[in-house]
């Protein structure tokens, strides 16, 4: 199969008391691997999807034959939102709970502060209406916060007006923090910085400014 379900970097329970162990189980083995598993039934049989990464088929979303469109859009922008997601993220106080350097600089610029930038990220995810993402990415040259629907993503043409590279996101669906949080999304998207792993945040965003 061309696309494989990433390891987790770290155990199911290294993320408590922010995300339990049996949210992190169900969402990485469960809802990650479906997404990996239908995807690859989607492109089977298609070379040139096959052979594409996953961001190269988000990016080209638009190419993908109308009649298994709508599958690898909902099953590859999952496997790639996700793919990212478990590796934003580490165990709490594993790196500092702030950026550095150009990030925290790009931040300043773009929002006043790093406590503005929080609020404004949170925000974003509390009005995405039912299930969704919430981004920040660098977007003409620029930080900038966006979201989208379902397993959406920025790579997508027609989700972003111009070329926008995400640095981080945030999974505000339900099956990432029902368990714990139930219908509290405010408190499971304001608990979630505890376990932010900012270095390889600044890392992505390096890579594309």
């Amino acid at each position: 199969m061309p696309f494989k379900l990433p390891d987790l970097p770290y155990k199911y329970d290294a993320l408590e008391p922010v995300i339990d162990a049996r949210t992190m189980e169900i969402h990485h083995g469960k809802h990650h691997g479906t997404y990996v598993t239908n995807l690859n039934n989607a492109v089977a049989g298609k070379p040139d999807l096959e052979k594409m990464t996953i961001e190269e088929l988000c990016r080209n979303i638009e190419k993908v034959p109308q009649d298994i469109r709508g599958a690898v859009r909902n099953n590859g922008g999952g496997h790639y939102n996700h793919s990212m997601f478990w590796t934003i993220m580490g165990p709490k106080g594993a790196s500092a709970a702030q950026p550095s350097g150009k990030l925290a600089d790009a931040i300043k610029s773009a929002f006043g502060s790093f406590d503005d930038f929080k609020k404004q990220f949170v925000d974003a995810g509390l009005k995405r209406f039912g299930s969704g993402w919430v981004w920040l990415g660098v977007q003409n040259k620029k930080l900038i916060i966006t979201s989208t629907p379902n397993q959406d993503n920025p790579l997508m043409k027609g989700v972003a007006e111009t070329t926008f590279e995400p640095v981080m996101g945030l999974d505000v669906w339900e099956h990432a923090y029902y368990l714990k949080y139930q219908n509290r999304r405010a408190d499971y998207a304001n608990a979630w910085w505890d376990v932010v792993k900012w270095p390889e945040i600044e890392a992505r965003y390096a890579k594309v400014t």
